[in-house]
């Protein structure tokens, strides 16, 4: 079968990756920024602030986290938010909800409409599946297919319709054998989506990424099991996962509705938000030993979450809706 409809199943099917009951879920198989530092959650909490008073400030707003693992991202939001900030902290994921889960946080399937607040989704739109593209001896762009079982791989059909075009505008092949590409429109779609669901606020994408400029030749298909990245086979025993065209997510909600749009790396949206890494004065150890050893613990922290060549080079897509657009 081709790769969206074999990660679709190996991913969310039955017994799938990420629906499985595994006691520690996708955290025991690979780290993201929230598992790397609470300076990530609490970043999002003081952009969920800022949101608060870019909309004027009202009795109530919504965090929407979608890919929420095992609510991760959202215990850490509320626990640094502080007392008495009005919020409804809705989890979206496929996964059944945690049973220790704060009370507070609503668990879906699918987003819910018509808020107004912060919609985030850390490292959801990897987990979109996508079909595979290669070109042929002859340079046309095929769709590869899969054997679940061990991910042994043919090229199928010439790639056709809207799946062409959609090659042709964002990660041309150029007619260059063995060249892949990763068909990202479903995730466009997914994305659209999530941003429409804002009546007014804003969405947030965070995810390895790249631009039509510098697409991968090979393509970035792969998986993750077990701590240590592995060869992508689709049998529901490990990650499936590509980087995400974001550019292409980003131009789908601005055909949709009208919004503002900036593309960062993490390392300057954590920067924004208040998350350098920068190592504290020396002078701090020799006049208060424990505030200065705490301080490096952060900045260490922080260096991780903003590194070049590692979780700094994220791409953080953020598109206002309404009043914030």
């Amino acid at each position: 079968m081709r790769w969206r409809e074999a990660s679709e199943a190996a991913l969310y099917g039955p017994g799938g990756f990420y629906v499985r009951p595994d006691a520690d879920g996708p955290a025991g198989h690979f780290r993201t920024s929230v598992h790397a530092s609470p300076l990530f959650a609490g970043a999002v909490a003081r952009l969920l602030r800022e949101t608060h008073e870019s909309l004027g400030g009202p009795a109530e707003i919504a965090l929407v986290d979608i890919g929420a693992g095992r609510g991760e991202l959202l215990t850490g939001v509320l626990a640094a938010l502080p007392e008495g900030f009005g919020v409804r902290a809705y989890a979206v994921e496929r996964a059944a909800r945690p049973a220790a889960l704060d009370p507070r946080v609503e668990w879906l399937a699918r987003p819910p409409s018509g808020v107004t607040g912060l919609v985030f989704a850390n490292e959801w739109l990897d987990n979109v599946p996508v079909d595979v593209a290669e070109a042929d001896e002859d340079g046309v762009a095929r769709y590869v297919e899969v054997r679940a079982a061990d991910g042994a791989e043919r090229l199928g059909a010439p790639v056709s319709g809207a799946d062409a075009a959609w090659l042709e505008r964002w990660w041309p092949l150029a007619g260059r054998p063995g060249q892949r590409a990763e068909i990202g429109r479903p995730r466009d779609t997914a994305w659209a989506d999530a941003v429409g669901t804002l009546d007014a606020g804003l969405a947030v994408a965070v995810d390895y990424a790249h631009a039509r400029a510098c697409r991968p030749p090979y393509g970035t298909l792969t998986g993750f099991a077990g701590g240590r990245e592995v060869r992508a086979v689709p049998d529901g025993r490990c990650d499936v996962t590509a980087h995400v065209a974001l550019d292409a997510c980003a131009a789908e909600a601005e055909a949709r509705a009208r919004v503002r749009t900036e593309l960062l790396t993490q390392r300057q949206a954590l920067g924004r938000l208040g998350v350098v890494g920068s190592r504290p004065a020396l002078s701090l150890a020799s006049t208060n030993p424990v505030a200065y050893v705490k301080a490096l613990s952060r900045a260490g922290e922080a260096a991780e979450l903003v590194a070049r060549g590692g979780l700094g080079d994220f791409g953080w897509l953020m598109q206002a809706v309404g009043r914030e657009g």
